[in-house]
This record gives structure tokens, C-alpha cells and sequence, in this order.
């Protein structure tokens, strides 16, 4: 199958350039197929930004996965977000990141700040009302 070199702009072109690229996979480097299974390659993966994004993940989650990877513990992060109480309110989504924890996270860590600066759910507080708000009010 010869596939034309061209822009992939439909699924069907999309599922013939996936079988190209299974054909041409182990080309032997510095081949015509070689290059053409390079060009397609590039092809594919500009459809695939196109037509299948993958979002970013959640800051938070961003977070934790960073410190998994590098076995860091909350007491680590206490230079990029402050007090001991700070990081667990973000981490517990009490309180939001601010552009100084994103900036110090981003240098400090190299959690990309795209990932940093997206709007997150925070959780919702569940206190009890104060006293004033407890009162039933007079008629």
C-alpha cells in the first residue's frame, strides 16, 4: 500500500496512516521508508493534537504525582506553599494555589505551570453555622 503524503483529515485517512506506521515500523534507519515512516509519524500526531487532546491533569493530583515520583513528603513542600497547615489545606483543596505557590512549585519542582494555573474544585466547608446564624429570627 503506497499511503499519499499529505495532511490527514478524516478518520479513514487517519486508520490508513496507523496501518502505514505498522508496516514501516521497523525500517531500517537512514531508508526511504525510514523518512516515510518519520513523515507519517508526524502526520498522525498532528491529527491526533487536532482530534484527540489530552487534557491537562488536575493541579492537585499533578502535585501528588510529583511527589510520589520523587518521594517527597508534605514537609518538602513547605518551601514552595508555606506552613505545615497551608500545605494540607491545598492538598486537601481547602484553599486554593496562589500565583506565588504556583511560580515557586513550577521553579522549584518543575511541575509546569499550565498544569498549575487551571481552575480546580475546592471543597466545599462543611462548618457549622456560627450562633448568630442559628438563631431563629424574630417575627
Amino acid at each position: 500500500m503506497d499511503l499519499q503524503i499529505k495532511p490527514i483529515k478524516t478518520e479513514k485517512e487517519y486508520e490508513t496512516a496507523l496501518k502505514e506506521i505498522e508496516r514501516l515500523f521497523h525500517a531500517e534507519p537512514g531508508t526511504s521508508d525510514a523518512d516515510r515512516l518519520e513523515v507519517i509519524g508526524a502526520l498522525v500526531e498532528a491529527y491526533e493534537d487536532k482530534h484527540y487532546p489530552i487534557p491537562l491533569p488536575d493541579p492537585i493530583e499533578a502535585i501528588y504525582y510529583f511527589m510520589e515520583a520523587r518521594g517527597l513528603n508534605r514537609a518538602d513542600l513547605e518551601q514552595y506553599i508555606g506552613s505545615r497547615a497551608r500545605v494540607s489545606e491545598i492538598l486537601n483543596r481547602k484553599r486554593p494555589l496562589t500565583l506565588s505557590m504556583i511560580q515557586r512549585l513550577h521553579e522549584g519542582l518543575g511541575i509546569p505551570a499550565e498544569v498549575l494555573v487551571q481552575p480546580y474544585e475546592l471543597e466545599v466547608s462543611h462548618s457549622k453555622p456560627s450562633h448568630r446564624q442559628r438563631m431563629p429570627v424574630a417575627a
